[in-house]
């Protein structure tokens, strides 16, 4: 049962991902989480890292689409100086909103992957939706708190999963 919680891939970081990375496992377009996995959740303006992986992605055609629960109107002022395709009200752990952000990028499930930092919503979104995923740490140590609640059931979902599968550690890459 907690396979579906089970990321394909742990990274530290989602700046350590390069499109020769993806392009590698056959990966057209990416779907990301918005708050702590793209931004720091309380900072929406980003960093020089990912302005960089940004301008990376998009020289090697590779879309990032942000998929978020957040209201519409909170994302896109988050990427406003992005200028980055978004789902809000994504439902994650549901699938709807992965599956209609698929669905704009016109590719099919094996071409996508989803990158978040939460394995009760991003992680098993992606599940639910057929997809591969990986899981990065949070930018932040902190939540919102909306999101303290989940992380609680996370670390106990994770020492599970990490004691149960050898195979699944931190990686700086894919």
């Amino acid at each position: 049962m907690l396979d579906k919680y089970k990321p394909t891939w742990m990274v530290e970081a989602i700046y350590q991902i390069t499109p020769e990375q993806l392009k590698a496992h056959g990966f057209k377009a990416v779907l990301t989480d918005l708050d702590n996995t793209l931004i720091a959740w309380n900072n929406p303006n980003g960093t020089k890292e990912l302005i960089d992986w940004l301008k990376m992605m998009d020289e090697a055609e590779i879309p990032v689409v942000v998929v978020s629960n957040n209201k519409a109107s909170r994302v896109a002022k988050a990427l406003e100086s992005f200028q980055l395709d978004f789902v809000s009200r994504a439902m994650k752990p549901f699938s709807i909103g992965i599956k209609n952000a698929q669905k704009q990028l016109g590719v099919s499930k094996d071409e996508i992957v989803m990158i978040g930092d939460q394995v009760m919503t991003d992680i098993r979104g992606a599940s639910a939706a057929g997809i591969r995923s990986i899981l990065v740490r949070p930018i932040l140590d902190t939540d919102g708190w909306n999101t303290r609640i989940n992380r609680f059931f996370e670390r106990r979902v994770m020492h599970i999963l990490l004691h149960k599968d050898p195979e699944m550690k931190w990686k700086s890459e894919l």
